[in-house]
């Protein structure tokens, strides 16, 4: 498949961010002084389950800290809301990851994101032994990841013999009742906990599990209750970061948690996870690089949780190929036929409301896997209600890598964002006053693939005509010398709206534009080529035209009244009934057409 524009936009974030060599992997649990400085990965999984990622994303580390919003949603899962919080509070400490921060009167920790809150919150998951706790801890642990994780002993056993500030915290909280037995078997469990096993790709999609309600959007299996998922991205967003928190949450909007072994896992609710990986870490104990990229992501991306530009819904408001939805040219049967054929080659996407990166990004992967079995996409922005830089860059992008593997991506009907499309790297080609010129130039594009160097405006002969197909040549005479011949001028007027209609026409020579003016101006409703005819409609029931047909450059064309019709009927009766017949048979076709793209735009 070609590469999504979302990756290479990564694969270059990452290229910048790995240049950053600043902060130093954490010593102070000896077995993490080992990481490889330079491993660094970035990866966004979508909550519907569609992972991007650049760099170290399947390396191995430890989940340290970023466990802990993950174990309090399964404390509250077991015990309830108001038992939680009798134990553990949800005010942000301030302070440092292993800071003693207690409530005064009752001795509960400040919230579980700290160690003091997340040793509490660990004595609250059920179980009859530490084996036991763990082995729920793995299993839930496993369902937002997707996979089956494990325990790195030898972190494990580092943390156990250098724990003593937590062990000290553990029989505090003893002492102060919030933990109801003696402290080991907790605090061996807390160890365990933090030494589990992940890669970036696995905090991703533990974010989308949580930005999806609690379901993990790639197995389909529940990880967390969703009435607790809000409980968790609360403390995530005003804790989640230690005393780095009220920063982040103001730079970014995300609720996240880091942890020492270079994690951060950071969620935008209802849209997407975010992982990110790299040893070193800066003053407050977050992963310098971590920092940076996710500063970046959620400016480039517009995702800070409390940005009110607009909500997105659902991008793409309708999609549709060309079998469905033709441009107004009409085109000789040979062409007609190929493109009938191949019309899934031409696909047609109308947008709507906010485009943000969370809501173009389904787009822009459909486009991109349908990127080897179609040639040209077209992308309505009529009823896009905004659309922010991001959204901007990445629609260019996408252009810029269709067009080096012969595709093309074309924006109708762009009026109010041209100029930002352009400004971000759309070539002006690209634009299209509507969905009827960007399909011509789509289908022009499918029939030169097929038929190169093919034009399909040669003049035509009344044997070449449609309107005459089966016509034998005594009755192709005997209309040669009836038919009227008549030449337009470029620009002139062939048929006026709300004239008399007792004339049919074929071009024979040249085109012609029906149209009929509007608001904006004037809107095409049909263009002609030699060998075609037009006004069959007012020609049969003989209404006022409703329409206008121009000449687009200089045109011949045969003419058929209804004086001559009469003629045929007395002296070649047969003649006018196959004449009818054809008449009929290409009003049917239209029809057909136009109730496939009336349900297409439904």
């Amino acid at each position: 498949m070609t590469t999504s524009p979302i990756h290479a936009y990564l694969t270059d974030l990452h290229a910048r961010h790995a240049l950053n060599a600043s902060g130093n992997v954490a010593d102070y649990i000896p077995e993490l002084a080992y990481a490889n400085p330079e491993w660094f990965g970035i990866c966004i999984a979508t909550r519907d389950g569609v992972v991007y990622e650049a760099g170290d994303t399947r390396q191995p580390f430890t989940i340290q800290s970023a466990s802990k919003p993950l174990t309090y949603g399964l404390a509250l899962a077991d015990c309830g809301e108001d038992a939680v919080l009798r134990k553990v509070g949800v005010e942000p400490s301030g302070d440092a990851f292993n800071a003693i921060s207690l409530q005064p009167q009752t001795g509960a920790p400040l919230n579980p994101l700290i160690n003091a809150g997340a040793i509490a919150t660990c004595g609250l998951v059920r179980g009859e032994s530490a084996d036991e706790k763990l082995g729920r801890i793995l299993e839930t642990f496993g369902r937002y990841a997707g996979r089956e994780l494990d325990v790195d002993e030898r972190v494990y056993a580092s943390e156990s013999a250098t724990g003593h500030r937590n062990r000290a915290i553990g029989w505090m909280l003893r002492g102060f009742g919030i933990l109801s037995d003696e402290p080991t078997a907790t605090l061996e469990t807390y160890f365990h906990q933090c030494a589990i096993r992940v890669t970036c790709r696995d905090l991703a999609i533990m974010g989308a599990t949580l930005a999806n309600g609690g379901v993990n959007p790639v197995t389909g299996e529940r990880a967390i209750d969703a009435a607790y998922v809000d409980h968790v991205l609360s403390v995530m967003a005003t804790c989640g970061m230690y005393d780095f928190s009220g920063e982040w949450l103001y730079q970014t909007g995300l609720p996240a948690k880091s942890g020492v072994g270079g994690g951060i896992l950071a969620v935008q609710p209802a849209r997407l996870g975010i992982g990110v990986f790299s040893p070193r870490l800066d003053e407050h104990g977050n992963s310098a690089r971590g920092i940076a990229v996710c500063r970046e992501l959620a400016a480039d991306l517009g995702l800070h949780l409390f940005d009110v530009s607009g909500r997105p819904a659902p991008a793409i408001r309708m999609a549709t190929t060309r079998r469905s939805v033709a441009s107004s040219r009409r085109r000789p049967p040979e062409a007609a036929d190929h493109l009938r054929a191949f019309g899934s080659r031409l696909r047609l996407y109308h947008a709507q409301g906010s485009l943000v990166f969370a809501s173009v990004e389904p787009l822009i992967r459909d486009i991109m896997e349908r990127a080897e079995s179609a040639d040209c996409f077209i992308l309505n922005l009529k009823s896009v209600e905004s659309l922010d830089g991001a959204t901007a860059r990445l629609l260019a992008q996408t252009h810029s890598t269709l067009e080096p593997l012969g595709k093309s991506l074309l924006f109708s009907e762009a009026s109010t964002w041209w100029e930002s499309l352009i400004a971000a790297g759309a070539p002006r080609s690209a634009f299209f006053a509507d969905d009827d010129f960007a399909l011509e130039y789509g289908e022009n594009g499918l029939l030169e693939r097929r038929f190169p160097g093919r034009t399909w405006d040669t003049p035509a002969t009344l044997a070449e005509c449609a309107l005459f197909a089966g016509f034998d040549a005594d009755a192709l005479a005997t209309l040669d010398r009836m038919l009227e011949h008549r030449n337009y001028g470029p620009g002139q007027t062939m048929i006026a709206a709300g004239h008399s209609s007792n004339e049919l026409f074929v071009i024979l020579r040249g085109s012609a534009m029906v149209s009929i003016p509007t608001r904006n101006g004037v809107t095409r409703l049909a263009a002609f080529a030699p060998g075609m005819s037009f006004g069959e409609i007012a020609f049969i029931d003989r209404a006022p035209r409703t329409a206008n047909v121009t000449a687009i450059d200089a045109v011949a064309c045969r003419v058929l009244t209804h004086e001559m019709l009469s003629r045929l009927e007395r002296e070649a009766s047969l003649l006018k009934i196959r004449l009818l017949e054809n008449v009929a048979l290409g009003m049917t076709s239209l029809i057909r057409q136009a109730d496939a793209e009336l349900a297409a735009l439904r």
